[in-house]
C-alpha cells in the first residue's frame, strides 16, 4: 500500500503570485500540441497540399488558440450541464466561478469541435481534414492533465484490494487504499492512445478516419478507466441504478459516433 505524497499544489510562490502545478501541466499540454503539430505537417495528406489549401505552422498556432477557448468554455459549460444541472440552474452566476473547479472532458471536446468548425469555415477547409490534423496531437495534453490531477490528489479511484501493490491512500478519501485512477487514465487515454493514434495517422487514411479513431479509442479507454474511478458523490445514484457511471454513459455515444463515422468515410470516399 502506498501513501499519496501530498505534493503542494503551488509550484512557485512569488509574493502574492502563485504558480500552480496544474497550470504548468496546461502549459506543457499546449507546448506538446505545438511540437506535435509541427511534426504533423509532415504527415499525409498535409505534406502534399499546395496553394490555398496548404498547411503552415501558423495554422497550428491558430488552431491551438481556438482550441484553448473551446476547452475552457466547453469544459465548464459541459460540467454544469452534465454533472450538476440542478445546482447551476438554481445558482446561474456560479457558472462563471471557474476558480471553484469543475470541468468536463466531454464538454471540452464539444467546445473543441466548435472551434474546429470555426477554423474550417474561416479557412475554407473541410471540417474532417481539420479534425484529422488535430486528433493525434490531443492525447498528450490529456496525459498532462492527469498528471495535474495526481499532483493535486483529486479524482481518485475506487477502493482497491488491500493487497494491491500500487493501492494508494489519498488525503480526504479515508484511510483505505484506492486505485490511482489518475495514473490509469494517464497511461490509457494519454500515452497508449497517443502511440496508437500517432502510428495510425502516419499513413494515408481516408479523410475523417483518424478523427473517428480518436473517438473510438478515447471512448473505449475512458469507459475502462471509469470502472476504477470513484464517481462523483452526487451521481452515485446513476451508478447504483444503471450499473454505469456518468462518464461511461457519455462515452457510449462517442464510441458509436466514432464507429459510424469511420464506416461512413470508408464507404463514401475512394
Amino acid at each position: 500500500m502506498l501513501i499519496h505524497p501530498q505534493i503542494d499544489p503551488v509550484a512557485l510562490q512569488i509574493g502574492p503570485v502563485a504558480i500552480h502545478w496544474y497550470g504548468l501541466t496546461y502549459l506543457a499540454a499546449f507546448a506538446l500540441f505545438m511540437w506535435l503539430g509541427r511534426l504533423r505537417l509532415r504527415h499525409p495528406p498535409f505534406n502534399r497540399l499546395q496553394g490555398s489549401g496548404a498547411w503552415a505552422f501558423k495554422d497550428v498556432e491558430d488552431i491551438l488558440f481556438l482550441g484553448v477557448m473551446g476547452v475552457v468554455l466547453g469544459g465548464r459549460i459541459g460540467y454544469c450541464l452534465f454533472y450538476k444541472p440542478g445546482y447551476y440552474a438554481a445558482h446561474p452566476l456560479e457558472v462563471f466561478f471557474v476558480w471553484q473547479g469543475g470541468m468536463s472532458f466531454h464538454g471540452g471536446m464539444l467546445g473543441v469541435i466548435a472551434s474546429m468548425v470555426w477554423f474550417g469555415v474561416s479557412r475554407k477547409r473541410p471540417f474532417w481534414q481539420v479534425a484529422d490534423f488535430v486528433a493525434p496531437c490531443v492525447p498528450t495534453g490529456l496525459a498532462a492533465g492527469r498528471v495535474g490531477n495526481f499532483i493535486n490528489g483529486e479524482l481518485w479511484g475506487r477502493l482497491s484490494d488491500p493487497d494491491l501493490p500500487w493501492g494508494m491512500v489519498f488525503r480526504g478519501a479515508g484511510d483505505l487504499p484506492r486505485h490511482p485512477s489518475q495514473v490509469y487514465q494517464f497511461l490509457l487515454e494519454g500515452l497508449l492512445l497517443f502511440v496508437l493514434l500517432w502510428l495510425y495517422a502516419r499513413k494515408e487514411r481516408k479523410q475523417g478516419q483518424v478523427a473517428s479513431m480518436f473517438l473510438i479509442g478515447y471512448g473505449v479507454f475512458r469507459f475502462i478507466a471509469e470502472f476504477f474511478r470513484e464517481p462523483d458523490a452526487h451521481l452515485l445514484w446513476l451508478q447504483q441504478q444503471t450499473g454505469m457511471s456518468m462518464g461511461q454513459w457519455l462515452c457510449v455515444p462517442m464510441i458509436v459516433a466514432g464507429v459510424v463515422c469511420w464506416w461512413w468515410h470508408a464507404k463514401r470516399q475512394k
